[in-house]
């Protein structure tokens, strides 16, 4: 995979679509893989319990998913400088979790996104990622 250059990206760009089925799978073992184990994270007789509809992905994994999305996109010599998320509605299992972004900024050889985490909810996850490139 190969890394975009910073004469490849403009303010406005899209970023391509990802979307993630969120399988119960997918949910317990990334809250398992972060070392949360909190039950709504794993068990859906506790979390409907506690008023939730089913078993839901945790911060870190939403965190992981974001920066996944500006990277895959980017390439992997990128780097990640900052992430801001401001969390919505849940991600339960069984939904899907699609994200969207666009380039809003470029200054000085840092580049900001922001990018966008919806579910059948609504945003489950609003984000600002500023990342640099690797000189060309």
């Amino acid at each position: 995979m190969r890394t975009l250059t910073e004469d490849q990206i403009r303010i406005g760009a899209a970023l391509p679509e990802l979307s993630i089925e969120l399988t119960p799978t997918v949910v317990i073992s990334t809250a398992v893989a972060t070392m949360d184990y909190t039950p709504v994270h794993h068990d859906t007789g506790i979390a409907r319990a506690q008023g939730s509809k089913d078993i839901f992905l945790n911060i870190l994994t939403t965190m992981g998913l974001v920066e996944r999305y500006v990277t895959d996109w980017t390439g992997p010599d990128a780097v990640i400088r900052s992430i801001n998320v401001k969390l919505g509605v849940p991600a339960y299992a069984g939904d899907r979790l699609s994200f969207g972004g666009t380039v809003v900024a470029h200054e000085d050889g840092l580049f900001t996104a922001e990018v966008r985490g919806k579910v059948s909810l609504g945003d489950h996850a609003t984000a600002t990622v500023t990342f640099t490139l690797p000189p060309q």
